[in-house]
């Protein structure tokens, strides 16, 4: 245990110079007081945590959103919330990122937009590429850690990220955005609003074009998007309808860097479409890319039928379809249906080819809720129905020695199916003048088919059942104290079956938790106690297009202490640190090693780091200036479940600083926006994500077995800007 409670001298002081000033505030206005809630936010009644609900959660405004919105992905926007890790394959937050909370991968948090699920049905991820500048069209976000009130989707085992886009406006404006930075990356974006006409009708959209060459030698992208929503609002009826979508073209930048020698002196290197022609050079195939266009619609209905009653009705629609394409070397003809040739009597059995693998894919589907609430009693009950049909089938586009039966040659073709429907009750019901209960039971129900190569033929059916409860106790108009318990099961992704036979796995969450709200400062602070069976945990390893490779791990845990507060040291300065320290333990972990099966006993859990602090200083100079510096800590963290030193990733240590200006000139425009964000102000070299692999090979004594292993990495960049234009009318 006493990892547990280990902390470097800079989260240390990270944290306690928060808290050291904390006692010593006076009383006095509270400016993050929160708003009356806005019609658009019964959306997500059924998806959302309030401070009557006990669990942990952050909620992040679109004011404090567009702070740093120069053109990274939302996970960078959220990298400094608590327990979070995220990283990104281009180096510098633009194409391709990630996100981890509490150690748990992308694939285990349940992502919805106005309460419909957006995680990807098969691989459970969620492709933050496809949705460029979304941000630029989102009202707030809320980030729930652990199993927390996810409702709709695949279940959480790490944490709930639930978004609501643009309310309604009642007058009309625009925004025109412009913003250029390092490695050639530029964005911009056009919006609109009509506001409310006739006091009822409102019509908004948005354009966006972002552009990038990455940190990574070619890891370029080239990304749009656009968003468009009409909204009714009438005296007892809301109804919003949405289309919205983007368009990714990325050169890959998934290999990372496995050379200890280009990691040190070469870190831009990109081993992605190399390969060496017919004079022995070494070159790259120029259209290496993953190429995604993805559109979605939803609509939604809410009707006020009372003053105790309302109902929530939504359908939704996507439509995605793309590809990556590939230069291979070496590839074995039987794989892709190819005949051996026989060449100056040699028989060609191998050769270099270049080809494309298609996803193209439908979810569509309808979720539900009617929801009861008088003054001590909120009753939600509700329920969804979802299905995906993928269409994934692979070309041959060309081959070095042999000739392909015709243009675009298809060598394999597969489709799969997958239902999920969910039937759920809510209750807050407060049962004394300072104590509330909370109650969820959800029913979810799967069935997934699948038949190909790579999974072999899949139909399984899946029941589970999701109690959550929890009691919140408030001490005074400050203080809030909660204890909850949620049980949550989750089926495996397409990728689980590709490696193996997966079982569903299960966890029980034990949250912990005091809030503290007071005039000048804000502390919330949790325990947290995850205890999985059958834990699908990364590996370290990753397929052949990059994908992360899981197993199930039997017994497993994670054991964690949370804290983050928000302090108005003065009127011109603010101090919001936050600390996580954690254990994360697979138990009997069994492996095989050099030949035989191995019982190494309580090992790490693959990246999932101990310690992970963060703190954003923010200084107000003048009035509407804000000058913030943001600094992130990650320890060490294994990229296996083996604990071997050589799949260790190194602690990093990152500082940001961001600065925002805002002129309201007399004329013409209503505000004129300034903003600057560096990155990594120090230039510090480091790793946030990285790969382990090992494999048998014959050792010098004959019938003995060695492991080898080996490990990439994933160089993130350094010292590096972005400067933004805003002009709103």
């Amino acid at each position: 245990m006493k990892t547990l409670f280990k902390l470097s001298s800079v989260a240390a002081f990270s944290l306690l110079s928060g808290l050291s000033v904390m006692a010593q505030q006076k009383t006095v206005q509270d400016s993050l007081k929160a708003k009356t809630e806005s019609l658009d936010e019964v959306l997500v009644t059924a998806v959302r945590a309030t401070s009557m609900t006990p669990v942990t959660f952050s909620n992040i405004s679109k004011e404090e959103l567009a702070k740093r919105n120069l053109g990274q992905d939302i996970p960078i926007l959220l990298n400094y919330l608590p327990s979070v890790v995220t990283t990104t394959d281009a180096g510098n937050g633009v194409g391709y990122t990630g996100i981890r909370v509490r150690g748990s991968d992308a694939t285990r948090v349940n992502v919805t937009i106005n309460g419909i699920p957006y995680n990807d049905s098969e691989s459970h991820g969620t492709f933050w590429v496809n949705m460029p500048d979304f941000v630029s069209s989102v009202e707030n976000i809320q980030l729930q850690r652990g199993v927390g009130t996810s409702t709709n989707g695949a279940g959480a085992f790490g944490a709930s990220l639930n978004m609501l886009t643009d309310a309604a406006a009642d007058k009309a404006n625009g925004e025109i955005a412009n913003s250029f930075g390092s490695f050639n990356t530029h964005k911009h974006t056009v919006k609109f609003s009509t506001g409310k006409m006739n006091d009822h009708f409102e019509i908004a959209g948005r354009l966006s074009n972002l552009k990038s060459d990455g940190f990574i030698d070619r890891a370029a992208s080239d990304l749009k998007s656009y968003f468009l929503q009409a909204s009714y609002v009438g005296k007892t009826t809301f109804i919003k309808a949405l289309v919205f979508g983007g368009t990714e073209k990325t050169y890959q930048s998934w290999n990372g860097l496995e050379d200890p020698e280009k990691l040190k002196n070469d870190r831009t290197y990109n081993t992605a479409g190399e390969y060496t022609d017919d004079q022995g050079n070494t070159r790259f195939y120029n259209n290496e890319t993953d190429n995604y266009n993805q559109d979605h619609y939803q609509l939604h209905w809410n009707e006020k039928i009372s003053e105790h009653w309302s109902t929530n009705l939504a359908f939704h629609y996507t439509k995605g379809k793309g590809y990556y394409e590939n230069y291979k070397k070496n590839q074995d003809l039987e794989e892709y249906g190819l005949l051996p040739v026989v060449i100056n009597g040699e028989t060609i059995t191998a050769t270099d080819l270049i080809r494309r693998k298609w996803l193209d894919n439908d979810f569509y589907g309808t979720v539900y809720s009617v929801n009861y609430k008088n003054e001590n009693l909120n009753v939600v009950f509700g329920g969804g129905w979802n299905k995906y049909e993928g269409d994934h089938y692979g070309n041959v586009l060309w081959a070095k020695s042999v000739a392909i039966p015709e243009y675009d040659y298809r060598y394999y073709k597969d489709f799969s199916t997958k239902t999920d429907q969910n039937y759920f009750a809510k209750v807050n019901y407060q049962i004394a003048a300072r104590w509330n209960l909370f109650g969820d039971l959800q029913y979810r129900g799967v069935k997934y088919k699948a038949d190909s190569a790579e999974t072999g033929k899949v139909d399984d059916t899946f029941n589970f059942f999701n109690p959550k409860a929890g009691l919140t106790f408030n001490l005074d108009a400050d203080n809030n104290f909660y204890f909850s318990y949620a049980r949550a099961n989750r089926e495996p992704n397409r990728n689980d079956y590709e490696s193996g036979t997966p079982k569903p796995e299960k966890m029980n969450d034990f949250e912990l938790g005091w809030r503290y709200s007071g005039n000048r400062t804000r502390i919330n602070a949790n325990v947290y106690y995850m205890r999985y069976k059958d834990q699908l945990v990364l590996t370290g390893a990753l397929n052949d297009v990059g994908a992360p490779v899981r197993e199930n791990s039997g017994d497993s845990y994670r054991l964690g202490i949370e804290l983050d507060a928000t302090v108005f040291i003065s009127d011109k300065f603010i101090v919001r640190p936050n600390l996580t320290i954690s254990q994360n333990r697979n138990l009997d972990f069994y492996t095989h090693r050099d030949g035989e099966l191995k019982n190494l006993g309580n090992t790490n859990i693959a990246f999932s780091p101990n310690l992970i602090a963060g703190t954003i200083f923010t200084y107000l100079p003048v009035r509407n200036m804000q000058v913030s510096l943001l600094s992130k800590v990650v320890g060490d963290q294994y990229m296996s479940n083996i604990d071997v030193e050589s799949s260790k990733l190194q602690s990093y240590f990152v500082n940001d600083f961001s600065v925002s200006y805002e002129i309201h000139p007399k004329s013409i425009f209503k505000a004129i926006v300034i903003t600057g964000l560096v990155n990594n102000i120090f230039d510090y070299k480091y790793e946030s994500n990285g790969y382990f692999y090992s494999y048998d090979d014959d050792y010098s004594t004959p019938g003995t077995v060695k492991t080898i292993d080996g490990a990439g990495y994933y160089p993130q960049a350094g010292i590096n800007f972005l400067a933004g234009l805003t002009l709103k009318f």
